[in-house]
């Protein structure tokens, strides 16, 4: 079935001449399955008349309308539909007892929606604007598993908890100290196992507003754990933490499924969702317009469907390309004669943390990845290229008339006003040129984002933004801190090919902060390994190469890493295994194929 439809949030009708209705054409009937609604201030299509002729496509000028291919077949499976032409998602994830249920997708496909509806926030209209009884729902998802689930759903018979996906607004809504705030919602009398779990020790007496974004990330978790619950949900719980604090969080994710609880977790760090789920649904579709829930796979073999981008039982390519891993890292070389920046020894003290830096180059046409756990001083250094702090020893060597564009960490919504279109240009990027758009702008997919308020964008969406500001100047140095938080695995994919490409072409050097390893995988040609204690001291490595650096790193953390012999992914070994105690031996934690 092949119709138009179209995304709410930029159909702009007081800024049209709406030839989007004055174009289509008349059919049979004599209606046009095009016109304006003045109650939803938006045009409306009717998915019975529209035959995906395109014209109405060609003629909106803020791409608010697009045509997608939606199979026959899921007709009788349409659980949700958000009003008129509206999103739609097909089918839901499968919660089970004892077990972790992953989701991964797309962002836009439906996947925040399916854990609305899962925990009883959202209750599935089966397609019907006007809504159903729970006996309609009941009946529908009769002779399966979700049957028994909404029956108890609809009883109150489940309590559901979910944490939400961007964490950022937490300041904004919630005061006090973590042990006021924690102590207040611990329902479980759990309060310091979850506090031992996750290493919140060190942040009780804390402000929640002077908290970082790994630590509100943590306490964001720590708080729906200590709920008394029958179902607990995650959404994206990794984004802003350091390795170590990840698999700290899966493995406290992992426990309360022994309970015999329902967990249901959303993720786009392939290793992490790997290590802490047993199974998991693929999310697809068309974003902003339909979403389609997967049956479920076990975690690896639906993992690996996800990277190659087909489902072969459904019989369903739902991506061009796949995504691929090399087992071979790439060796540094020097090149004296390309050094675009350089630095001896450095040192720094701020708010009693002591930094000091082994003294390092970079070359032009270069990515360098940063990593190491939080607050050990990596947007420190970050800032010292940049010049926004200067050292207390030591000195940093730069080219004359040297550019930088600098991606903070933190985005600040409040300081972005206006349309997409109008953020990039005051950022001083060039949407008049071609190579723009097609290099920077429909890569990270933004061309459908132009005329949207930044207001309304979401966390992902606003990364993508900031991103394209930053690489979209002239510059010879490009410092992007943790530029893939609450991007998908599609988009961090986007992200690293875009770096890498823009960083060759035009001969600049890039640093990139991410505790993504699949991701520096994709991204990095060396590595910066910062160690040390952290909010204490820290030290930071000279670029390595990938080994040496994932090495080092890896032996500090104590973790290792095995590739999955199908799609040569990195996956993590359980601590004391047969694989782990043998990679530890050789010295080999990430590069190794078994």
């Amino acid at each position: 079935m092949r119709i138009a439809v179209i995304e709410p949030s930029l159909c702009r009708i007081s800024k049209c001449s709406h030839e989007c209705v004055r174009f289509c054409p008349i059919n049979r009937s004599g209606a046009k399955c095009v016109w304006i609604d003045e109650n939803l201030r938006r045009a409306v299509i009717d998915e019975k008349l529209c035959v995906g002729c395109g014209i109405c496509v060609k003629k909106c000028p803020f791409n608010a309308i697009h045509i997608v291919n939606l199979p026959e077949k899921l007709a009788g499976e349409l659980v949700h539909r958000y009003g008129p032409n509206g999103f739609e998602l097909f089918r839901l994830p499968i919660p089970k007892r004892n077990s972790v249920v992953g989701v991964i997708g797309s962002n836009g496909v439906g996947k925040s929606t399916s854990l609305r509806i899962l925990s009883g926030e959202l209750k599935p209209n089966l397609g019907v604007v006007d809504g159903v009884e729970w006996d309609e729902i009941i009946k529908f998802f009769r002779g399966s598993e979700l049957q028994t689930y909404f029956q108890q759903l609809a009883n109150r018979g489940l309590r559901t908890v979910r944490k939400p996906q961007e964490i950022d607004a937490i300041p904004r809504y919630v005061k006090g100290n973590v042990r006021e705030l924690l102590l207040k919602v611990d329902e479980r009398g759990v309060m310091s196992e979850v506090v031992q779990a996750l290493a919140l020790e060190n942040v009780l007496d804390r402000e929640v507003k002077h908290l970082s974004g790994g630590e509100l990330q943590k306490l964001a978790i720590a708080a729906a754990m200590s709920r008394d619950a029958d179902v607990y949900m995650f959404d994206e719980p990794s984004s802003y933490l350091d390795v170590r604090e990840r698999l700290r969080v899966a493995r406290a994710i992992r426990n309360l499924a022994s309970g015999g609880n329902y967990v249901i977790v959303v993720e786009h760090d392939l290793a992490l969702l790997d290590y802490m789920c047993d199974y998991v649904h693929i999310l697809y579709g068309e974003p902003g317009a339909y979403g389609i829930v997967s049956l479920p796979r076990g975690v690896r073999t639906g993992i690996n469907a996800f990277l190659r981008g087909v489902l072969k039982e459904e019989n369903v390519k739902f991506r061009e390309y796949e995504i691929k891993f090399h087992l071979k890292p790439p060796e540094r070389v020097a090149r004296p004669e390309n050094i675009v920046a350089s630095w001896s020894a450095l040192q720094k003290r701020l708010n009693g943390f002591e930094l000091e830096v082994t003294a390092g180059e970079i070359y032009a046409g270069e990515v360098i990845g940063i990593v190491g756990p939080n607050g050990i001083g990596k947007t420190t250094f970050v800032k010292m290229i940049a010049g926004e702090i200067p050292p207390d020893n030591g000195r940093i060597s730069v080219k004359p008339n040297i550019r930088l564009s600098y991606k903070p960490q933190m985005i600040e919504r409040e300081s972005m006003e206006g349309t997409v279109r109008e953020v990039l240009v005051k950022a001083g990027v060039d949407l008049t040129s071609s190579s723009t758009w097609s290099e920077l702008i429909y890569p990270l997919g933004l061309h459908r984002l132009m005329e949207r308020d930044v207001s309304e964008l979401s966390g992902g969406e606003l990364q993508r933004v900031a991103v394209a500001a930053a690489l979209g100047k002239e510059a010879d140095i490009y410092l992007l801190d943790e530029p893939m938080a609450y991007l998908d695995v599609e988009q961090r994919y986007a992200v690293a090919r875009v770096v890498r490409k823009l960083t060759q072409e035009r001969g600049a050097s890039t640093l990139v902060v991410e505790h993504d390893l699949m991701a520096q995988d994709l991204i990095a040609d060396s590595i910066i390994v910062f160690s040390g204690e952290p909010g204490v001291r820290g030290e930071a490595s000279p670029p390595l190469n990938m080994r040496e650096g994932f090495n080092r790193l890896l032996r500090e953390l104590g973790i290792t890493f095995r590739r999955d012999p199908d799609t040569l992914r990195p996956r993590v070994n359980k601590e004391g295994s047969r694989l782990d105690r043998y990679l530890k031996s050789m010295g080999e934690y990430y590069f190794t194929a078994l």
